[in-house]
């Protein structure tokens, strides 16, 4: 029995849960959200909770202990320069976890981790994604009505003939 054993070890070894929730921790930094189970997310929210702390320190040192840790230097950037201000006066609690539904495939619960305050950046991505596809669809009607165009020319063409 595991009394009081604090932790996750979601069935796996200690390199590839640590790789899971290194991995995980990056993208969520990056995306500011991330759907995975419900497992996992309470498995990573203590992990990236102590990134954040790292981000509003600040100095070399927290700069340091978080680069060992994150992925990619873009991500060590978000961290330090937009995450950590935006939670400089919260103690904790930087993360939420909202249960989504039962995955079809094998009926795992999954959720969706967040950090607080990213709802602005989720409408940003809805926005571009709404302004790509009108788009798209605009540059498709306009093809779509040139090769009706150059049909009907052949077609009254071959009618003159």
């Amino acid at each position: 029995m595991r009394h009081k054993v604090a932790g996750y070890k979601l069935g796996r070894t200690t390199a590839h849960r640590r790789s899971l929730l290194r991995n995980m921790t990056t993208s969520l930094i990056m995306e500011e959200r991330v759907e995975t189970t419900v497992t996992k997310a309470k498995a990573l929210r203590p992990t990236v909770e102590k990134m954040i702390t790292l981000g509003k320190r600040g100095d070399l040192a927290a700069r340091r202990q978080a680069s060992s840790f994150i992925k990619g230097r873009e991500a060590l950037t978000k961290l330090f320069d937009t995450i950590g201000p935006r939670f400089g006066d919260r103690n904790g609690g930087y993360v939420r976890i909202v249960r989504t539904g039962w995955r079809k495939g094998d009926g795992t619960e999954t959720a969706f981790i967040e950090l607080l305050g990213s709802e602005k950046m989720q409408e940003e991505k809805r926005e571009k994604r709404a302004e790509i596809r009108s788009k798209r669809a605009a540059e498709a009607k306009k093809a779509m009505d040139e090769a009706e165009a150059q049909q009907n020319k052949e077609g009254e063409s071959e009618a003159e003939k």
